[in-house]
This record gives C-alpha cells, sequence and structure tokens, in this order.
C-alpha cells in the first residue's frame, strides 16, 4: 500500500461557481481541527466542515473567499465547504459580477 499522492493548488486551477443550494462565504476564524466559522452571502454565520477530499489539499486560512453547501436539516447554522478560491479567482468573480464586494 503506498502513499496517497497529494495534489498542489496549481492542479485544481478550474473556478467553480456556485450551483443551486451553494453560496459563496468568507471565513472568518478556525475553531479547530475541520471546523471553520463562516460569514455567507445570506449575512448568516454558519460552521462549515472541511470535507475530506480537501483536508489534504488545500490550506484554508482567515479571510479566503470559500463555496460552502448548507446542510439540508441545520440550514441556519452547519454547511460543507466544497472549495477554496484563490486571489487570482477572487478577482475574476469580482469582475464578472459573481462576487459582491462587500463579501
Amino acid at each position: 500500500m503506498g502513499k496517497r499522492k497529494v495534489l498542489s493548488e496549481k492542479a485544481l486551477k478550474d473556478v467553480q461557481l456556485p450551483q443551486e443550494g451553494e453560496m459563496f462565504g468568507r471565513v472568518i476564524k478556525h475553531l479547530g481541527s475541520e471546523l471553520i466559522q463562516i460569514k455567507c452571502a445570506d449575512d448568516k454565520i454558519r460552521i462549515g466542515r472541511i470535507r475530506g477530499r480537501l483536508k489534504r489539499r488545500v490550506w484554508i486560512r482567515d479571510n479566503d473567499i470559500v463555496l460552502i453547501a448548507p446542510w439540508d436539516f441545520k440550514y441556519d447554522e452547519r454547511g460543507d465547504i466544497l472549495w477554496r478560491f484563490t486571489v487570482g479567482q477572487v478577482e475574476w468573480l469580482r469582475e464578472k459580477g459573481h462576487l459582491s464586494k462587500d463579501l
């Protein structure tokens, strides 16, 4: 059994836009382990969980813009982090009008 191959951020260049039920959010602070406090585009503060696929591939820091999918049963409180955007991707999203300037 070999080591798991960890891809760098350069391999993850495609920009993902929010699908139905997903939204943008800004990381406020880390709460420990895989939990992160996020201010979402609908002005609610949710606790986001880093999914297993992203845990080892992408480092999430304060003030990063992320794509979050709120849970069905705790819609106003919890969600899964699906994607972290780089600085260049955030600028592109703002230019195209996908991301508001206050977020």
